[in-house]
């Protein structure tokens, strides 16, 4: 059998407030009838009239219900729905035939109920059709906000192996341009250790969460150029624009985003022949950013795809829909073009 689910906090306060209504009714009525003092033997008779509406309430919202009904068994939950009328509402028959309907001290004073037995079992079928409705509800309700939650969760675990995929590829060839640097100069070898040692604690503590300020994203890429400008020395004209700190620092990107840009065009555009470019600029404008790469392009340059930039392409998918804008020029034989805008959170 089916494990029962728990009732939903919303679903029990709906009962408790509906039930405490129905139970003060009749206190309520007697303070209408402008009686100086409540009349509680006629209020617990009229508790008892309520009282088989109430156990048939118990037992379809507590076993029937989740026990039958939420497990499909609907023929079955049809039977017992029936079987429970009949002998709640049938002993309320007998009993006031045998005892209080042939007692003139009872009669009409402590009877169950003021209905034939048909209307009671027609006012059962409602209450439980009611009931039941109200419970689907509820049910409902909850099992949409579980496909959100679940949904949000993969979305989280998707964004995040396509972060996770970039980070690898990222850190391989900056490795790899330390590993050629050893060979070099040892002395900015070890400046490149410290820059990627920055690098690597801002991946590890603060690119954890959905969001993080555009100064440390700004910073690591940085970061980043700087591990460049030590390899390449003169041989490639770099520079980077973008707001003050005062102004990055209020604004929330996501992490690790602007890395993949960059790292393509160090990648594609530096060439040891001819002299490159690597220019990089930020401006943030009615609540967008604005990102702006652009590099030399050097003969048939293989274009600036792969792995990083095809990860970040869904990543911004995910993280936007169709709130964002992508273009690459390609149509340049001596540049290379990318442009970015993504709406961003303004951090206070």
């Amino acid at each position: 059998m089916k494990i029962a689910k728990k009732t939903s906090v919303g679903e029990n306060l709906f009962y408790t407030f509906v039930w405490l209504a129905i139970f003060l009714v009749p206190i309520l009525n007697s303070k209408l009838m402008s009686e100086l003092h409540v009349d509680f033997q006629r209020v617990v008779i009229s508790w008892g009239k309520i009282a088989p509406y109430f156990i048939v309430f118990i037992i379809n919202n507590n076993i029937l219900v989740p026990r039958l009904l939420s497990s499909h068994r609907y023929i079955l939950y049809v039977v017992w729905a029936v079987i429970m009328l009949a002998a709640i509402f049938g002993g309320i028959q007998l009993l006031n035939f045998r005892y209080w309907q042939a007692s003139e001290v009872l009669q009409h004073k402590a009877s169950f109920s003021d209905l034939e037995w048909y209307w009671n079992v027609v006012l059962g079928m409602f209450m439980i059709g009611t009931n039941t409705m109200i419970k689907l509800y509820y049910r409902a309700l909850d099992t949409e906000r579980k496909m959100v939650q679940m949904q949000r969760h993969a979305l989280q675990a998707q964004m995040d192996y396509l972060k996770y995929q970039i980070n690898p590829h990222f850190f391989m060839n900056t490795l790899n341009n330390i590993h050629s640097l050893i060979d070099i100069d040892a002395k900015m070898a070890k400046q490149s250790v410290i820059e990627l040692s920055k690098m690597m604690r801002y991946v590890l503590y603060d690119s954890e969460g959905a969001g993080t300020t555009l100064e440390k994203e700004v910073q690591f890429v940085g970061n980043y150029m700087e591990l460049m400008r030590i390899r390449y020395v003169d041989d490639v004209e770099i520079s980077f624009e973008h707001p003050s700190s005062a102004v990055c620092r209020r604004i929330v990107v996501p992490p690790l985003l602007l890395i993949v840009f960059v790292e393509n065009a160090f990648k594609h555009g530096v060439s040891y022949n001819h002299r490159s470019f690597i220019r990089i600029g930020i401006e943030v404008t009615g609540g967008m950013l604005h990102y702006r790469v652009v590099n030399s392009r050097h003969g048939k340059a293989a274009d600036c795809g792969g792995v990083g930039l095809d990860n970040v392409r869904k990543r911004l998918a995910l993280l936007f829909g169709k709130g964002f804008s992508l273009d690459i020029d390609t149509s340049s034989e001596s540049t290379y073009e990318v442009n970015l805008i993504i709406p961003v959170k303004n951090h206070g």
